[in-house]
């Protein structure tokens, strides 16, 4: 029969939090309710009927509650077909209850790894007799209904209201999946604790997904895996597309460089068209958007200040897609909820994976995330000019911008301006002439401004053009066997060149 009444429950859950209902549920639709430890007490102390499972089984908890529920009269009862006369009649002559209800939850697992404790601590909270609940109910769905992790109490409660305490096949099975679900992603968490996050094996898991309108374009399907409520709070707008959630991925990880001064950034197809820090979150808003004001339509924007009124009037005169902020004053929110499908994102505190991966030809490629940037102290002067102080501050600004944009690529600065980069280009030399063209095209004046790159320069046809084009100062990584060629054009023409070692290709 594709309906089941429940007739039996074994309650055994972790977090007790929202079971109260459950269990009264329970109770008045008669059900016999199975437990042991700390959830026995709390049915008693809610004044609900409960059989102790050590009364059923006439076998105690042992080793200080390791062994509890593995018995064969709970396991025979979850895992009996009803519909084989062999199994009936072994549970009559064993008088075993035919158990219809599994409600378990696992020891917090994940939790205690990222508290910091200690290995015993972790490996006690390994949860044995509750994953095999789960894999025996989830395997006998045909029979039993099984309730996983209490995120799924609302699930249960709404199907026992509306079906008096019956449940069908497709109920049963939905929850064997969720069931599997819980029980892959526990043990993926804790193999990954045993490897020590190594990379000899590729095991991740995440529990949480949101179907995307589609992917990179419309007739490609896109999911985005992962919970964007704890990154963000929205405030306003449309859902986040594929391609938004690429930009606001660059973003976020772009605008965590700069916390000094308030500072704005615009990014389009994931590269940063303009940024700018100044004293005021409203002056860098402008002179951010005087980077590029064409490419500015339709970004991304992000800051690292609460929104004020004046900069949000001053946003709202422009078409962007999603702006995120660390929060916004009242009557800024009233002006950028204007644009009815614009997207306001309140950015929450959150650490971001230290791992990235990309699935490439019939495998995954795996990388430690770039988290490193050299700023000041981890420049080498490699010319006889050292950088003025106002240079420095601007080479270890223009570092943080080409460090996060698509290689090949080159950026100029000054006075904490983006005022042009050349991005995504095959040869370097592109890259500058790119550059160069954009800086000139909103009128900047690159006399004094400083250059970085994101790779070492092979030639010094590179530092040739930028002096050309008036760049005095030039941070780039070095490493290549002609390092001195352009150390030494750079001599000949007064400018200065630090080198960082640290190489930033972004592709």
């Amino acid at each position: 029969m594709s309906q089941k009444k429940i007739k039996n429950a074994l309650v055994s859950v972790f977090h007790k939090d929202n079971l109260e209902p459950i269990i009264t549920k329970l109770n008045a639709l008669g059900v016999t309710i199975y437990s042991t430890g700390g959830t026995q007490k709390f049915i008693e102390e809610i004044g609900a009927p409960v059989t102790a499972v050590e009364n059923l089984t006439s076998y105690p908890s042992i080793l200080g509650g390791r062994v509890k529920t593995l018995h064969p009269k709970i396991f025979g009862g979850i895992l009996s077909r009803r519909e084989l006369a062999g199994d009936v009649a072994q549970l009559e002559e064993f008088e075993i209850p035919e158990i219809d209800l599994v409600i378990v939850d696992l020891y917090p697992f994940e939790d205690t790894v990222a508290s910091g404790a200690g290995e015993q601590d972790i490996i006690e909270k390994i949860d044995i007799g509750g994953i095999s609940l789960i894999r025996a109910a989830a395997k006998n769905f045909k029979d039993v209904l099984i309730v996983s992790s209490r995120s799924q109490y609302g699930y249960l409660i709404d199907l026992l209201n509306e079906k008096a305490g019956m449940s069908d096949l497709e109920d049963r099975k939905h929850l064997a999946k969720q069931a599997f679900n819980v029980s892959s992603h526990y043990d993926t968490a804790i193999f990954n604790w045993f490897n020590n996050n190594g990379g000899d094996v590729f095991k991740q898991s995440i529990t949480d997904s949101q179907v995307l309108r589609y992917g990179e374009n419309p007739h490609q399907e896109g999911v985005f895996y992962g919970d964007l409520d704890a990154m963000f709070e929205k405030l306003n707008g449309k859902e986040l597309s594929y391609n938004n959630l690429l930009d606001v991925d660059a973003a976020v990880n772009l605008i965590a460089e700069f916390s000094e001064r308030p500072t704005f950034a615009i990014l389009k197809h994931n590269n940063a068209c303009g940024l700018a820090s100044r004293d005021t979150l409203l002056e860098a808003w402008k002179d951010a958007l005087a980077g590029d004001p064409v490419s500015a339509f339709g970004g991304v924007l992000i800051c690292n200040r609460p929104i004020d009124l004046a900069t949000a009037q001053e946003v709202n005169n422009l078409f962007c897609e999603v702006v995120i902020a660390p929060d916004y004053e009242a009557s800024a929110l009233d002006v950028l909820k204007e644009k009815k499908n614009r997207v306001i994102l309140r950015q929450k505190t959150v650490e971001l994976p230290k791992k990235q991966f990309r699935t490439v030809l019939n495998g995954v490629l795996a990388q430690d995330k770039d988290l490193k940037t050299a700023g000041p102290n981890e420049f080498t002067t490699a010319t006889k000019k050292a950088p003025t102080s106002l240079e420095v501050t601007d080479l270890a600004f223009a570092n943080k911008i080409v460090k996060h944009t698509k290689s090949n690529t080159i950026v100029f600065a000054k006075s904490q301006q983006l005022l042009a980069s050349g991005t995504g280009q095959t040869s370097r030399v592109d890259a500058l002439k790119q550059a160069v063209v954009k800086a000139k095209a909103f009128g900047f004046d690159l006399q004094g401004a400083v250059m970085a790159s994101d790779a070492f320069f092979p030639f010094p046809d590179c530092v040739e053009l930028a002096d050309e084009a008036g760049i005095t100062a030039v941070v780039q990584p070095g490493g290549s066997i002609k390092d001195q060629d352009s150390v030494d054009y750079c001599d000949a023409h007064d400018m200065a060149m630090v080198m960082t070692g640290i190489r930033h290709f972004r592709h």
